[in-house]
């Protein structure tokens, strides 16, 4: 797809550092998951259950370390018992844990995401239908709202989950947006949607459109692993201003461009992932 850039500041610093055998990632890779499910890697895990917990207060009770415990009562297993799993067939079967995963960096990218560091694309279906509701029955419909995107430059009404107050977090984004310079706003219109009742392309689970929480920008200036030429590994591409990134990261949203199969225009709702000690902590 050929289509016009928008100038902006170069989305990273100068210069990546040379990636890593595609063999030395997988087994870092591995490493750092048998980290996190063994050892000190549980009280790593509790503490990422803890911040699930914290942040959709009004849904989530408690965890006590094996299950989710809902404010309605509903009990959820946060581990389907297989540690050992791929990377696919945790995009497909992603327990709780498992969204958990991968740790989500807020701020500049260094260098490309390494090789299927997609943090966020691991989502337990069960978990997010019981929030949000199925958009094939017409439950997440029923629970949008009316938001008007960049009033002041392109006043169109979208429609938003209320839900977790998505609807007044991306106002606010959209509000922040709004003060930036206009070369650098331009990227976040016109959007390429919002709710969206249907799977994503890789994994014939239900996107994070489908419930409404989540937000495509300019079509324009957006990059999707999936158009690119089938190359291995995938070459990293770019050109959503990082002034943006940082709005959606500072409301709660992860950004598809640190995903290695990347999609640059896409911004979900995962606060559980962007939460404020994500930066120093990892």
């Amino acid at each position: 797809m050929s289509r016009p850039l928008v100038t902006s500041a170069p989305p990273f610093r100068t210069g990546f550092a040379a990636r890593p055998h595609p063999g030395a990632v997988l087994a870092l890779v591995l490493v750092g998951v048998a980290t996190t499910l063994a050892g000190p890697g549980l009280a790593r895990a509790d503490e990422r259950l803890d911040a699930l917990v914290a942040a959709y207060p009004d849904q989530l009770a408690r965890h006590d370390g094996d299950k989710l415990y809902w404010r309605d009562g509903t009990v959820m297993p946060v581990s389907d018992g297989r540690d050992e799993k791929r990377f696919d067939d945790r995009l497909k079967n992603a327990s709780i844990r498992d969204q958990l995963l991968l740790p989500y960096r807020t701020g500049r990218l260094e260098r490309p995401p390494a090789r299927d560091d997609d943090p966020g694309r691991f989502r337990n279906e069960t978990f997010f239908l019981k929030m949000y509701g199925d958009c094939r029955k017409g439950e997440v419909q029923a629970r949008m709202v009316s938001i008007v995107w960049l009033p002041k430059t392109w006043g169109k009404r979208i429609q938003v989950t209320s839900v977790n107050g998505v609807a007044d977090k991306l106002k606010a984004v959209s509000d922040a947006i709004e003060a930036l310079p206009a070369d650098i706003r331009k990227a976040a219109y016109p959007i390429a949607g919002v709710l969206a009742c249907r799977p994503v392309a890789d994994t014939g689970r239900m996107s994070m459109h489908g419930y409404g929480a989540a937000i495509d920008l300019n079509l324009d200036v957006s990059d999707y692993w999936l158009w690119q030429k089938k190359t291995d590994p995938i070459p990293y591409k770019n050109r959503m201003p990082q002034e943006i990134v940082d709005v959606f990261e500072r409301h709660g949203f992860v950004w598809g461009g640190k995903w290695y199969h990347y999609d640059t225009m896409h911004f979900e709702y995962r606060p559980e992932l962007v939460r404020p000690q994500a930066a120093t902590s990892r």
